[in-house]
């Protein structure tokens, strides 16, 4: 049982890492990532943050309703992008495991962000229109340095 969840481990793993590699390949599939991303990391977080004064669920469904069109670009990108890797049945269980990957990563919160500034941030990101913002934003949220909140597009 222990190896079989090695296994399992190192395969994500390595999906993850081969996923990063063919992102340097094409810039689209850098931004679809960092979307897809973005998109789970505030689901994630604003479903931790539920039960606090600063619950942002509402302002997470509105984010996701007024960037469906980007959510659903960077998620048919990684699809194409995955489905030319492992077939189309393989592409939806990788595409799986790497969204499980990121789901975990913010499964404790954002690294430096608290509920009432992901709320904020959530509302912020509703404005924006443009692909390219969203993703600039997505690098700037989920890098490993914190920013003014005030500085997200």
């Amino acid at each position: 049982m222990i190896v079989k969840k090695a296994m399992m481990v190192a395969a994500t793993a390595c999906l993850a890492a081969s996923a990063v590699t063919a992102a340097k390949a094409d810039p689209g599939l850098v931004e679809a990532e960092s979307i897809r991303k973005l998109d789970i990391m505030l689901m994630v977080t604003s479903l931790r943050c539920r039960t606090t004064e600063h619950d942002f669920q509402a302002e997470y469904r509105n984010f996701s309703r007024k960037n469906l069109a980007h959510l659903n670009r960077a998620g048919a990108k990684m699809r194409s992008n995955l489905s030319a890797r492992y077939g189309q049945r393989g592409s939806k269980r990788a595409l799986d495991r790497v969204s499980v990957q990121m789901a975990n990563t913010y499964g404790n919160g954002h690294p430096w962000m608290d509920c009432a500034q992901l709320k904020q941030t959530a509302i912020q990101l509703s404005a924006v229109r443009d692909h390219k913002e969203l993703s600039k934003a997505a690098s700037m949220l989920l890098g490993p340095q914190r920013v003014a909140i005030n500085t997200i597009p």
